[in-house]
């Protein structure tokens, strides 16, 4: 294994809006209900999204590559869209905690109108009313402050200043902010989830949702393992057998849910941490009262072509260059899978 991948071992980590394509997603579906896969009555105008480190790297690429269609997202310890153009080497460098020459925006950011001219981002001017959340901790040492400083400034040329909140004056190393579930909270290691008397996620759907009903005490709903290879279809190559997704009581007797799509970070999928990050980060809790189904979605790690030791999202082009954008093969699938859950 080479020394650029090895480094890759810390988390970097219904109705149908009339632009998305409905074929892949009617040919899922078709699929689900012969396979007996659950389905529910999911609102699929606007969806929101959340991701910790390469987690939310994919999160601000599914945003991108779908921002007709994505309301908000939440985003822990991640850097800039397109920030490795296509490079692990340059992913591991000034991405992350190398940083050894400013980041280019306004190259990163010409990608991003390169490809909406070429039809594979939708207009970016529809990111101008999104709702977006950011967190760094200050004793984050592996995806450094100026990295995520970088996403702020980026978004900042694309959405109304009110509608951004970035956070980074707490005290949390490189993980997943909770009231009360995890390890110690200036530690970063496995699950990657922090006891840190700081609800992030709650503080982040709040941000990205108006008038949400307090969180429940314990959650009610109940998690289930989907086949994400069936609901994924062909472009889910490159992920884990199994997904889950977080079902509350309401959308489980038939009421109209929303959908929220959290992405893992890297070492954080199922094969790494089993259910935690499905389980521990609170999103449960705060689904359970406000009509919202959560997808956790899970990357399989490979030791072959495609690389991927870690289970890191792909956010730097080991599944093909067009990673970022809605031709990517991990965007596709989870579109894929989300379109498949709905009745």
């Amino acid at each position: 294994m080479s020394t650029a991948i090895s480094a890759l071992a810390l988390p970097l980590g219904g109705i149908i809006s009339a632009s998305v394509s409905a074929q892949p997603a009617q040919k899922a579906q078709e699929k689900a209900a012969s396979e007996g896969e659950k389905r529910f009555n999911l609102d699929l105008n606007k969806i929101s999204l959340s991701g910790l480190s390469s987690g939310g790297f994919m999160a601000t690429q599914f945003e991108l590559a779908y921002s007709d269609w994505v309301s908000g997202v939440g985003i822990i310890a991640a850097g800039p869209y397109y920030c490795a153009q296509n490079s692990i080497q340059t992913a591991l460098s000034q991405c992350v905690n190398q940083i050894k020459i400013p980041l280019d925006l306004g190259t990163l950011n010409a990608q991003a109108h390169k490809w909406n001219e070429q039809g594979k981002l939708p207009d970016l001017s529809n990111l101008k009313q999104h709702k977006v959340w950011l967190l760094s901790g200050t004793l984050d040492t592996k995806v450094l402050g100026q990295v995520n400083d970088a996403l702020f400034e980026q978004y900042q040329q694309w959405v109304t200043p009110e509608n951004i909140k970035y956070v980074q004056d707490k005290p949390f190393a490189h993980l997943f902010p909770t009231l009360n579930s995890g390890t110690k909270c200036d530690v970063s290691k496995t699950p990657f989830i922090g006891n840190c008397n700081y609800d992030a996620a709650g503080e982040m759907l709040n941000f990205i949702s108006s008038e949400l009903r307090p969180r429940s005490a314990q959650p009610q709903g109940k998690l289930l393992e989907i086949d994400q290879h069936l609901l994924g279809d062909e472009p889910a190559s490159t992920l884990a057998d199994t997904g889950y997704v977080y079902v509350p009581q309401a959308c489980e007797q038939g009421e109209a849910c929303t959908v929220h799509v959290s992405f893992h970070g890297c070492n954080q999928n199922a094969a790494a941490v089993g259910d935690d990050y499905a389980t521990q980060t609170g999103l449960n809790n705060w689904a359970d009262t406000n009509h919202m189904l959560v997808l956790y979605p899970q990357t399989k790690s490979s030791m072959m072509m495609p690389l991927n030791p870690q289970g890191c999202w792909d956010w730097w082009g080991y599944t093909g260059e067009d990673y970022a954008n809605n031709q990517g093969q991990q965007i596709k699938a989870v579109k894929n899978i989300i379109h498949a859950l709905v009745k």
